[in-house]
């Protein structure tokens, strides 16, 4: 089979990590596969397999993100069996494609909680198939966009990074170089800054956790809002407290040394951090939005908090600071257990090709 993923970059992100994951897993399971980019570079590039060819539309970055010079073109020149499209612009084009190429099986995804541009409104009603990564965002699809239920599946984003236990050593020095004591408890997120991420909430709460409490927030990520997030922990008083590590390639560290995720994100359709920290035992105190409550067990592994309910997400953050070690290590196996079979990225894999499969067999899919 011949598949084409459009995305817009290779740039940082949860929704260009999966991009590249399912690219490598395609070309590894013997699939021709070619990933186009309309901007190109980017820090995940190195990360695709050689068995992937890379095309990048632009040929220079001209810092446009809707730019992309000779897509239908391109596109027709590999002569795909299923179009996959990755990114948020990416989808804009998918009924272009559609359009262009009748005879190619176009799959747009909703990957996004942000609000829809008008191009990718145009696209849900055309392509020949929409995936969305929870099953909220595909009820959402079907309340508010009227895409039938026969046009729609629900593939869970999977784990990018493998989701193996970290040793004490690792844990003990990246806490040892943040200044974490034994006694501190650490609240992680790793995410971009961006306005929708919200990460400025997390240090508010943070700041009016109980004074009895040993904690430190390490907020790992680059991104736009990232001086004004700095500046914030500074005016309350707590830059000793609030760490920021940087865009990470593998924040293994950061979760190795945590003690609670916590993500106050207000768009979203399936969170990548969320799904990476359970998978490493971290129980997960979250703001409700789409899709949240499908990456970890509600009440069991993690607690979904009412949108700005600031001091629910406190009560929830002490709580599980002073569990017993017992009860963090069952609530650890817990979550990994369920994190690692929910979002095996083997599964993942299969449930696209599979769909693949049925999109260009004899009798198609509608």
């Amino acid at each position: 089979m011949k598949i084409l993923l459009l995305q817009d970059h290779l740039r940082s992100g949860g929704t260009e990590r999966q991009t590249v994951l399912l690219a490598n897993a395609f070309a590894g399971a013997g699939h021709a596969v070619r990933l186009v980019t309309l901007r190109p570079g980017g820090p995940l590039a190195s990360s695709v397999h050689p068995g992937v060819e890379r095309v990048a539309l632009q040929p220079f970055d001209t810092g446009l993100d809707w730019f992309a010079p000779g897509l239908r073109r391109t596109a027709a020149a590999f002569a795909p069996d299923v179009i996959l499209c990755m990114g948020r612009i990416a989808n804009c084009y998918a009924g272009g494609l559609h359009a262009h190429l009748p005879r190619c099986a176009v799959v747009a995804t909703m990957r996004t909680g942000k609000v829809l541009p008008a191009k990718f409104r145009a696209s849900l009603r055309t392509v020949r198939h929409v995936v969305a990564n929870s099953a909220e965002a595909r009820d959402f699809l079907q309340q508010e966009h009227g895409v039938p239920a026969a046009r729609l599946s629900v593939i869970h984003n999977s784990l990018v990074f493998p989701a193996t236990s970290a040793g004490a050593a690792l844990r003990d020095s990246t806490r040892a170089a943040q200044g974490a004591g034994p006694g501190t408890t650490v609240l992680a997120c790793v995410a971009m800054f961006r306005r929708e991420k919200n990460q400025q909430e997390l240090v508010e709460i943070a700041a009016g956790l109980p004074a009895g409490l040993d904690w430190h927030l390490w907020l790992a990520g680059e991104g736009p809002e990232l001086a004004s997030c700095r500046a914030l922990a500074a005016r309350r008083g707590v830059a000793s407290r609030v760490k920021f590590p940087g865009w990470l390639a593998d924040p293994a560290p950061v979760y190795a040394a945590a003690d609670i995720a916590v993500h106050a994100s207000w768009s979203e359709s399936l969170s990548n951090f969320l799904i990476e920290a359970q998978a490493r035992g971290l129980p997960a105190v979250a703001y409700q939005a789409q899709g949240i409550a499908e990456c970890f067990r509600p009440g069991e592994t993690g607690w979904v908090i009412p949108r700005d309910d600031r001091d629910a997400f406190r009560e929830a953050v002490v709580r599980l600071a002073g569990e017993t070690p017992a009860r963090r290590q069952d609530r650890a196996a817990r979550a990994a257990a369920f994190a690692r079979d929910r979002f095996d990225p083997a599964r993942q894999v299969r449930a696209y090709l599979d769909l693949f499969g049925q999109l260009t067999g004899p009798s198609g899919l509608s």
